[in-house]
């Protein structure tokens, strides 16, 4: 009986010892997780293939070289079709963001008010598109976890349009899976799905499709060509060469 009993305990304390090894990844340390993922290459190149569908299904294609360095600096610029060729943006550290329009000649940079605006008639806005890590923008809720994944809430430290987000991590790899967006009235307004694929030693967002809920509109960005630790200058991000 008392063996019994002894073996009881010691199974309790393996049960239990298995639960705090998953609850001991609180909310911040999954979510820095997953920014160490989506930022860890000191560099990146690609292009950018990026596909509008409108609620009929009519698809619009158009293409976009993409720069990235660290976890701050990113530019991406589009090359096809005519029409949209040299549109550029440019994501820089402290906020700082600018938009080249070739028609006007000039940069004009993105003030925080209108970062909820879509950014060049895709579903991304300019808040979705900035070079910032999601530890830095959001304070993280876990709300569940099961045997494939981790659920977080993430709610904006800052000046948002959403009230919050809800992203589901995969377990394994600590790359987001979706991403929902919620406004102020707590109505889920956008949604994300995500396919990383491995290249080289790191995990790459090979496909991002956004969904506006409201308009019944999607934008796929489809990422191939990629190069990672090219050792980009900074001289790449800047105004500068924004507008070349």
């Amino acid at each position: 009986m008392k063996q019994k009993i002894q073996t009881a305990i010691f199974t309790m304390l393996i049960v239990a010892g298995s639960l705090f090894s998953v609850t001991a990844q609180d909310a911040s340390t999954i979510l820095k997780n997953m920014d160490d993922v989506m930022y860890s290459p000191k560099d990146l190149t690609g292009v950018n293939k990026i596909i509008l569908i409108d609620k009929n299904g009519k698809q619009e294609s158009r293409e976009a070289t993409v720069q990235q360095k660290g976890n701050d600096m990113r530019m991406l610029r589009f090359t096809a079709p005519a029409s949209q060729a040299g549109i550029a943006v440019l994501s820089l550290p402290n906020d700082v963001m600018y938009l080249y329009l070739p028609a006007f000649g000039k940069e004009r940079r993105i003030s925080t008010s209108v970062k909820s605006q879509n950014f060049a008639g895709t579903d991304f806005s300019y808040d979705d598109m900035e070079a910032k890590p999601y530890t830095n923008k959001y304070t993280p809720k876990l709300l569940k976890t099961d045997a494939t994944g981790f659920v977080l809430e993430l709610t904006p430290k800052g000046q948002s349009d959403y009230s919050k987000l809800v992203v589901t991590i995969n377990k394994a790899n600590f790359y987001p899976e979706a991403m929902d967006y919620y406004d102020k009235g707590n109505n889920k307004v956008k949604e994300a799905k995500y396919i990383f694929k491995k290249v080289g030693n790191y995990w790459n967002a090979e496909e991002i499709e956004m969904t506006d809920l409201k308009k019944n509109h999607k934008t796929k960005m489809q990422m191939s060509d990629v190069k990672y630790d090219t050792g980009l200058s900074n001289d790449e991000f800047t105004v500068r060469k924004l507008k070349q």
